[in-house]
């Protein structure tokens, strides 16, 4: 027969079988901290459930009826057809794909390979260029605008979408090498050496190696950076006029008339500019929370 007492108690064999997790006593301090939960999260959900109530009514029926007062017999989605088809959110979100995703590959291929050599070669310069890369991601990009759409004009690239893409490039990958590097720094040498060993060579290291190693960082890195690039507006703004090449945040700032504008129109084009990233973050929630942390380690 199985003993099943351990000092007087149950064993750990059987404790867990037997008991179940004992619920904390509901106490007025705690009903009280989670109604103001409740009621902080209402408030923070309150911009997105107006934005949502806009898009399903029409400009005359707001003006009629004000704004927390709709009528639910005129309720439409009519606003999300038209802002697809006639105001060219279609477009503008394309636009923001073709921006976005070579950004993406781009930072992340070049980054990566700037900090396999800081991670993996000693050599003097090696600290100051880390810093570097650091002191890049405390710069606030706000104060090269000037500079930026200069550069940009003398490299015959304003008003195209190559402007982002090496904007974009150019400013995430100061981050994205300190997180990488402080990452691969993680890795065990032994790896690598034995990699020399057996006549790899440093590129091949470095693909069939320590990238595949480093895919956690990388797949929350991509989340972070996927969010950041596509919902960019500065940028977007000072680098490109033509309304055909605008992504999607510049795009719907484009809408607003001069004397009026269709308000229901533009939020409705804005919650579909939502959708790509809220379906980035449902499919990639966890990468994106150990991204917030990622890289805080040496």
């Amino acid at each position: 027969m199985t003993d099943t007492t351990y000092n007087g108690q149950f064993s750990p064999q059987t404790s867990g079988a037997l008991f179940q997790p004992r619920r904390k006593p509901l106490t007025v301090r705690r009903v009280l901290l989670y109604a103001g939960l409740l009621i902080l999260t209402l408030i923070w959900l309150l911009p997105f459930f107006s934005a949502l109530l806009t898009s399903v009514r029409t400009m005359d029926e707001i003006s009629l009826n004000g704004f927390w007062r709709p009528d639910l017999n005129t309720l439409t989605l009519e606003n999300f057809t038209q802002a697809w088809e006639q105001a060219r959110v279609s477009r503008y979100l394309g636009n923001s794909f073709v921006i976005t995703l070579p950004s993406l590959f781009a930072t992340l291929f070049l980054s990566s390979l700037s900090a396999f050599a800081l991670a993996r070669y000693k050599f003097r310069l090696a600290l100051p260029l880390y810093f570097m890369f650091v002191a890049g991601t405390m710069l606030p990009f706000q104060i090269l605008l000037l500079p930026v759409f200069k550069l940009a004009n003398d490299w015959k690239v304003y008003n195209t979408h190559w402007a982002l893409i090496i904007i974009h490039t150019a400013f995430q990958m100061g981050f994205c090498t300190m997180v990488l590097r402080n990452y691969m720094k993680t890795i065990p040498n032994d790896i690598v050496e034995a990699a020399r060993v057996d006549g790899c060579s440093d590129f091949r290291i470095y693909w069939q190696i320590i990238i595949p190693l480093t895919l956690p960082a990388m797949a929350a890195l991509a989340t972070l950076e996927f969010t950041w690039i596509f919902n960019d507006y500065l940028w977007a703004l000072i680098l490109v006029q033509n309304d055909a090449l605008k992504p999607i945040t510049a795009g719907l700032a484009s809408l607003q008339g001069q004397f009026t504008t269709n308000w229901p129109l533009i939020t409705a084009g804005s919650l579909i500019g939502v959708v790509p990233t809220l379906f980035v973050f449902a499919f990639l929630q966890r990468y994106f929370i150990q991204g917030l942390t990622l890289g805080s380690g040496k």
